[in-house]
């Protein structure tokens, strides 16, 4: 499923937040949303998802979900959003309770995507009892059992150390290399935009518009910590934010 931004403006109490973004996210491929602080990156997000309504333009869904898609537009959030008194398995089996998905079925969906984010050793542990990484990736096993057209990711690792980022970053790309998916990734780190976005998209400082998209026609799968290639990619994404994102940090400053 592939989703369409036509026109997409917003305000608050007739502060203007973003205007005029127009973009396309093809089926099957992870774009990411890169821009200075109180651009209005993840108020485009919540958009897209529907649980805000632009005040201008609008969100096409063009085509249909998979076969099997519980949820169209699935959310991964960057502070897990995880019950601290359901094991592993009872926080990947909620969403499958709510679509009336219980026993057997929703045991083999379970172990599925629990192997698949490599937690099948752990379907019994509290959330206590994990990682950051290993707590994300029960955010994105949860995720998963649903069979979503799009993952609409706010900020997934910004909550852990750089180390285990990276490791989830390969983890998303070993997703991805098993079953390609459709994503819109916001994020602040450049690092990440680069690592796993086809197409990243720049906001320019609030207003925020689309400044530039640029697309890595280089398979994600092909990318690598420390590739030259990638640092090249991120400098040009700093200088095209470096200005907009220090004023930025400075109005929000003194506001």
């Amino acid at each position: 499923m592939e989703i369409r931004l036509e026109g997409i403006g917003h305000s608050y109490d007739g502060f203007e937040v973003m205007r005029d973004i127009t973009l396309e996210i093809p089926a099957g491929r992870i774009v990411c949303i890169v821009g200075p602080s109180g651009c209005g990156k993840s108020t485009l997000l919540r958009i897209i998802g529907g649980l805000e309504q632009p005040a201008r333009g609008r969100v096409l869904q063009i085509g249909e979900p998979p076969e099997g898609c519980l949820n169209p537009l699935t959310y991964i959030f960057q502070d897990f959003a995880l019950l601290p008194w359901r094991s592993v398995y009872g926080n990947v089996s909620l969403v499958l309770e709510d679509h009336g998905i219980r026993g057997n079925e929703a045991d083999e969906i379970i172990a599925d995507v629990l192997a698949r984010t490599k937690l099948s050793d752990f379907a019994k542990a509290l959330p206590k009892q994990l990682s950051g990484g290993m707590k994300q990736r029960v955010a994105i096993a949860r995720a998963l059992a649903v069979n979503p057209a799009v993952l609409l990711m706010d900020e997934p690792l910004s909550a852990l150390d750089s180390q285990t980022r990276e490791l989830l970053m390969d983890d998303l790309v070993s997703l991805y290399e098993r079953q390609p998916f459709t994503a819109v990734y916001v994020t602040h780190n450049l690092g990440e935009a680069v690592r796993l976005g086809h197409s990243i998209v720049v906001l320019s400082r609030r207003p925020g518009q689309i400044r530039e998209v640029v697309h890595l026609d280089r398979p994600i799968q092909e990318r690598t910590l420390g590739d030259p290639d990638l640092e090249i990619r991120q400098k040009h994404l700093w200088e095209l934010m470096r200005a907009e994102a220090q004023a930025a940090d400075a109005e929000l400053m003194n506001a």
